[in-house]
């Protein structure tokens, strides 16, 4: 009997009860009520504020080196994702790739798999529970990673890159979606900042490694260097990860208790005792893409996150243009260009981290009454600064570049439009969190296909953007469509976003 089958029967018991008159109701009031209390012992749930098997009750300690363990894991994968870009003209001449598209792709076809990756990660990780599937894409990456290299052509070099890259996409999915699991929605947003830097921080540091390594060794230690961190991180999931999913620990629980009662009427709210478990994976790999097709608020934000995304990826790509091109630097000082985009990641996210918990409980207060839980949009007033912070770093790293002046006016620019981006991409994901608890991790897959799909294309076409209109021009037009899109969302999100998620019905 499914949960919903419970919950009418415990309803109608109660209707029956409620319904019943003179005599009649004397003699059934306690055959009816006995039914009723059995139904309700058979429920399992948590034990209240402190059992030991809510994730929610894990000590601080436990639940931060989870939140480490996996951020580490997201930093590693996005540094994997970018370090070759200093290096691709040295792959391009040791493995014959001689066009610059084609080198190009050498270095985006890993972000390309982001956009498979989390349709089936995500939805497996809410089937069989976060850490095997962490644990199991962690170890793909590796192997794929090490494959890239040994890899000596051109198409095994971009097969390796894009199987290691569905390894890698893994926490695109889950990361967001183990947050939730451990953290009330007034407490989750420092844990989101933390955990958000990772996709961001990534690509910005990943360069500056890799122009150093390519200098003083060759371009296959990049490869070699970071099997030898997927290696690192998989010993500390071993170790330290335990499983935070309520729904695989709750059967846990259930068949835990009914081998030591025999009671097999146990169940618990996630049980779909009539399905059978091909249709439970049916249901669990379609997820995303139905949560994309039919879900207003999952399409309208997964199309802002591909922005924010694919808008990191171009700045990023336009650097190797830009510091190599007009400031004539060597590989080793271009790379170090790359910390002003760290700096600004990280102050963004430690203000998004404040931001997020003060501004979210101030509105619970204001608009929540007895208690009751906060709503998803107390995230929207977060995404208002970093709307307004983007397009004015995009407009001074832009023109700073075109006027050719120090490199220290791009740098600036570079590290106010990062953190602008950090902080909207932090809202927007834990918006997806709060809306979507138990399946945030199909609701971020399904925003991840969109973004992927922006973060794999918009390098491709930045550097003939910036040939043809320059620097200036092309940077004012970024900052235009940031201001279109960036300035009316915030509003929209608080104004339409509880009636778009009360259109959304999702099977669970």
């Amino acid at each position: 009997m499914s949960s919903d089958n419970h919950q009418s029967t415990l309803r109608g018991t109660e209707d029956i009860v409620e319904c019943s008159q003179g005599s009649n109701q004397i003699s059934q009031l306690p055959k009816r009520s006995t039914a009723y209390e059995k139904e309700r012992s058979n429920f399992l749930t948590w034990e209240g504020r402190h059992d030991p098997l809510n994730p929610r009750n894990w000590s601080k300690a436990r639940k931060w080196t989870t939140v480490i363990i996996v951020s580490l894991f997201t930093f590693n994968s996005h540094v994997i994702s970018t370090m070759i870009a200093p290096a691709l003209p040295y792959i391009g001449q040791d493995l014959h790739i001689n066009t610059s598209f084609e080198q190009a792709l050498v270095l985006s076809v890993f972000v390309a798999a982001y956009i498979l990756g989390p349709l089936f990660w995500g939805p497996f990780s809410e089937v069989y529970g976060r850490i095997p599937v962490v644990q199991v894409s962690n170890a793909w990456l590796l192997c794929f990673n090490l494959g890239c290299g040994f890899a000596q052509n051109k198409q095994q070099i971009l097969a390796f890159r894009f199987l290691a890259g569905v390894g890698g996409s893994a926490p695109q999915a889950i990361g967001a979606g183990l947050l939730g699991d451990l953290f009330i929605p007034e407490v989750r947003g420092r844990a989101l900042s933390i955990y958000s830097i990772a996709p961001l921080l990534g690509p910005a540091v990943g360069p500056i490694l890799g122009g150093y390594i390519t200098v003083s060794t060759t371009w296959r230690w990049i490869f070699y260097s970071t099997t030898i961190s997927c290696g690192v991180v998989q010993a500390s999931q071993l170790l330290f990860l335990r499983e935070s999913y309520a729904p695989v620990l709750l059967h846990r629980k259930q068949k835990m208790m009914i081998e030591h009662t025999g009671n097999t009427s146990l169940y618990t709210e996630h049980d779909h005792l009539g399905r059978s478990f091909k249709h439970t994976i049916a249901i669990a790999l379609t997820r995303p893409f139905r949560m994309l097709a039919t879900h207003t608020i999952v399409q309208l934000l997964a199309v802002y996150l591909a922005y924010l995304y694919g808008m990191n990826y171009l700045i990023l790509s336009s650097f190797p243009l830009l510091w190599s091109d007009i400031y004539h630097q060597s590989i080793g000082a271009q790379s170090l260009n790359y910390l002003s985009l760290g700096i600004g990641f990280c102050l963004g996210a430690q203000i998004s981290a404040y931001l997020q918990d003060s501004i979210y409980m101030r509105l619970k207060r204001r608009y929540v009454v007895d208690g009751g839980p906060g709503r998803p949009e107390f995230r929207a007033p977060v995404i208002i600064p970093g709307a307004i912070i983007m397009p004015v770093g995009l407009l001074i790293y832009s023109w700073t570049a075109e006027a050719h002046t120090h490199w220290v006016g791009p740098n600036i620019g570079a590290a106010i439009y990062a953190a602008g981006a950090i902080i909207s991409f932090q809202a927007v994901r834990g918006y997806l969190v709060d809306a979507y608890t138990t399946y945030a991790a199909s609701a971020i897959g399904a925003a991840t296909i969109l973004q992927s799909i922006a973060g794999f294309g918009f390098p491709l076409f930045a550097p003939s953007m910036y040939k043809t209109l320059g620097f200036g021009k092309g940077g004012t037009l970024l900052a235009v469509c940031a201001i279109v899109i960036g300035w009316p969302s915030p509003l929209l999100l608080w104004i339409f976003g509880e009636r778009l998620r009360a259109r959304s019905l999702l099977e669970a």
